[in-house]
């Protein structure tokens, strides 16, 4: 295990009811709220009514701005800072799913600084994101996040998309973290079975990364993840058959929490790089960043992680999947196949050329998994240094 630190100085509600805190929580925040949220799903449940009024009782001012769109782009979150500075909201109110979060957080930066937020993303030829990131000064952040998947209401993370060059990156920093978090799992009863099981593929694939390529002694980290995991495959399921069951959308919404925070991930000196090879995906064709993590995963098991650390494979599926086989590779590749039929038992079924994927464009999108997720170094860093050439044959495997 490598030397590792924490942070994690969001105070989290959790639970049942929890939402009716909103209003007095922000109240504790700032005077007058930026609300950011998408366009559709908060409305249309009746959960931004919903908000509206328990601010209104609170006596704290707000402003909706619900532009946010899925894979946030660059240009929505440069106009959400500028209604923010120019109607001098205080701190940011986010409710939504991993976008909303995501994108609220890139307003809280851009709205003090007043910069362009392409000027901080990881891929920016100007090379101005090396300067402003780590994220130091932000507008507070409130988060209620109404999908489980991302984990992006308790992190410093920000993942955006520049339309204009089609690139997805990341910022980061210790301003980015939420002050307060709202975790009421009946927030989610609505969200599609398509959603959740796109949600649940994230979180997995959180667990998974840097599960797959730990360094050794990781015992505590491993116990997590794998409970984790063990309860996602569990709960997605009844989620997907049950919209409204209180104990599965707590269960993954408490996981996705926890997925991607550092109790889980840290000491392991490794990082996600599948994620990586993921966002050219749905930074180009707009794809849920979840169903792209769940199509891609399966060859990067058979190519990389069955070559690399077929025992890391077969203890993920003894422990998470029910596989009993003794034998590591044969366990290794029955734990492949319990993913795939998971996958299939939530509808995840397609191939990239679904979604217009081509094999002129692999390399192109090779070329910038590269060089926006290696972050410089010239390769995905995993089991092993993956290149253009190993990121270009798991897209193929997968058209």
């Amino acid at each position: 295990m490598f030397p590792f630190e924490v942070s994690f100085p969001t105070k989290i509600y959790f639970g049942m009811g929890e939402l009716e805190r909103l209003g007095q929580e922000a109240k504790s925040m700032g005077q007058k709220a930026l609300l950011v949220t998408g366009g559709n799903a908060a409305k249309r449940t009746g959960l931004l009514d919903r908000a509206k009024a328990l601010l209104q009782e609170a006596q704290v001012a707000y402003l909706v701005f619900d532009k946010i769109e899925p894979n946030p782009r660059t240009s929505t979150v440069d106009a959400g800072a500028a209604l923010a500075r120019e109607h001098q909201c205080d701190f940011i109110l986010a409710i939504g799913g991993g976008s909303v979060m995501d994108a609220s957080k890139a307003i809280a930066a851009v709205a003090v600084s007043g910069r362009p937020i392409y000027d901080y993303m990881r891929g920016n030829p100007s090379g101005s994101g090396q300067l402003l990131v780590p994220v130091q000064e932000a507008l507070p952040i409130m988060t209620v996040p109404t999908v489980a998947a991302t984990g992006s209401e308790a992190n410093h993370i920000s993942v955006l998309t520049h339309w204009d060059t089609h690139e997805k990156s990341s910022i980061n920093g210790p301003a980015l973290y939420p002050k307060i978090a709202i975790l009421d799992p009946s927030v989610t009863f609505t969200v599609p079975a398509r959603v959740t099981a796109e949600s649940c593929a994230d979180i997995f694939s959180h667990l998974f990364e840097n599960y797959l390529i730990s360094a050794e002694g990781t015992h505590v980290q491993d116990g997590i993840s794998e409970t984790l995991i063990r309860l996602v495959v569990e709960h997605s399921i009844t989620a997907i058959q049950q919209p409204d069951n209180a104990e599965a959308r707590s269960t993954l919404l408490w996981a996705s929490t926890l997925g991607i925070s550092p109790f889980a991930a840290g000491g392991r000196g490794a990082g996600m790089p599948l994620h990586g090879i993921e966002h050219p995906l749905s930074g180009i064709y707009d794809m849920a960043h979840g169903r792209g993590l769940a199509i891609l995963s399966l060859p990067y098991f058979e190519q990389v992680i069955l070559q690399d650390r077929p025992e890391r494979l077969a203890r993920m599926g003894r422990h998470c999947f029910g596989v009993t086989a003794e034998d590591e590779g044969e366990a290794a590749r029955a734990t492949i196949e319990a993913v795939r039929h998971w996958y299939e038992c939530m509808g995840i079924t397609e191939r990239l050329s679904d979604f217009g994927v081509t094999k002129q464009s692999l390399a192109q999108m090779a070329e910038e998994a590269v060089r926006i997720g290696g972050r410089g170094i010239g390769y995905l860093p995993s089991s092993r240094k993956l290149n253009e050439s190993d990121v270009i044959a798991i897209y193929e495997a997968c058209l």
